[in-house]
């Protein structure tokens, strides 16, 4: 409510991009405060509820509802999103170098289609600055997933070696690790979910996880890999099979779309990557597919176009074993994390559902 009447009018009237950066400065700033996030966890934190934990390739969430990558690109406000009732979240995407991105303006809001588009081109602070971003916020209490990619320069053929910095400098930093190779704001960007090139890049990042265990320890950390939802079933079908024999340890469904089908709003020509409510079927649809496609052996995050509990729970119930908001929570503010999360409690109960994992997949055996 507070956000609603006081700070999304204020923000709103502002540029996105400049209203993006204030929120994430904001969190920055409060999460570092005296009693700071203690006062955001009793404002929007959710409690723990046991039928929603849940645990994936030995890491426990406390709830399935992620922050996806693009919000918090440098993890300046690590702290703060922890504070918020989040089961997880997603820092970056980053690239081994710093790059400034895309020329402004490169983020637009579509309210009336409950949706953004952003070309905003991997703008970040590179490996060694987010590494010091991750020290500096500590212990994590949620997990923290990096979300990396290759700087624009770096031609498709070199793209691997990319993908390894990234993994070399910030290893000790993540849980888990997802390669991004489905932003349509990278020229190219997008040729390496196809064929030769993924099996390359999939083995070559599978390669480097086992050296940085090996020199750090503990048990191989999982990595996932980040797909679009712009592609066709025999597509999806040939990409997945890739996927399942790399060896990864799950997919994230979806990046934003290239697609404008149904806008209505002035923006809606705009060059780059929407997301939102337009994606939400879409995505499902893809979660369904893949979980079809890998007998559900693979977990899947669902992302895209998720609003209310009914949409995660679709997700769930499509095969995802858990889920992610971003455009969302520009909408409906920190407040959305508890709602979605009462909203499957009660949509568990009302389909007879003791834990969140009885409906993973549910739909494939109605």
């Amino acid at each position: 409510m507070l956000y609603k009447k006081i700070a999304k009018p204020v923000l709103f009237r502002m540029d996105p991009e400049k209203a993006h950066h204030l929120t994430i400065d904001g969190l920055h700033t409060v999460g570092k405060l005296p009693g700071g996030k203690a006062l955001l966890n009793g404002m929007y934190g959710v409690p723990n509820y046991s039928e929603l934990e849940t645990t994936l390739w030995g890491i426990r969430f406390r709830n399935p509802v992620g922050l996806a990558a693009g919000l918090d690109k440098n993890a300046k406000a690590v702290p703060g999103f922890s504070s918020i009732g989040l089961g997880f979240m997603e820092v970056g995407t980053v690239t081994p170098k710093p790059q400034p991105g895309n020329e402004l303006p490169r983020l637009f809001r579509l309210p009336e289609d409950g949706a953004l588009i952003n070309r905003m081109g991997f703008n970040n602070v590179g490996i060694e600055t987010m590494a010091e971003h991750l020290r500096e916020a500590g212990a994590h209490t949620i997990p923290v997933a990096v979300n990396i990619g290759k700087n624009k320069v770096t031609p498709n053929e070199q793209a691997e070696e990319d993908y390894r910095a990234c993994i070399r400098g910030l290893y000790a930093y993540g849980d888990f690790f997802v390669v991004n190779i489905s932003s349509p704001n990278t020229p190219d960007l997008r040729n390496l979910q196809h064929g030769d090139d993924l099996s390359r890049l999939l083995a070559a990042v599978k390669e480097e996880m086992k050296l940085q265990q090996q020199k750090h320890g503990g048990a191989e950390k999982p990595i996932l890999v980040k797909i679009a939802p712009d592609l066709e079933s025999e597509e999806v079908a040939y990409m997945v099979q890739t996927i399942v024999n790399s060896g990864v340890s799950g997919i994230i469904a979806s990046n934003t779309t290239i697609s404008r089908a149904g806008l209505t709003h002035k923006h809606k020509g705009e060059t780059g990557g929407l997301s939102g409510m337009p994606l939400t079927e879409r995505s499902t649809k893809l979660v369904h597919d893949i979980y079809a496609a890998t007998q559900g052996k693979l977990p899947i995050i669902g992302s895209g176009g998720i609003f209310t509990a009914e949409d995660a729970y679709a997700k769930i119930c499509a095969g995802a074993s858990l889920v992610e908001v971003y455009t969302a929570l520009i909408y409906e503010g920190p407040g959305l994390i508890r709602s979605l999360n009462e909203g499957l409690r009660a949509l568990l109960r009302r389909d007879g559902f003791k834990h969140i994992a009885d409906a993973v997949g549910s739909a494939h055996r109605r």
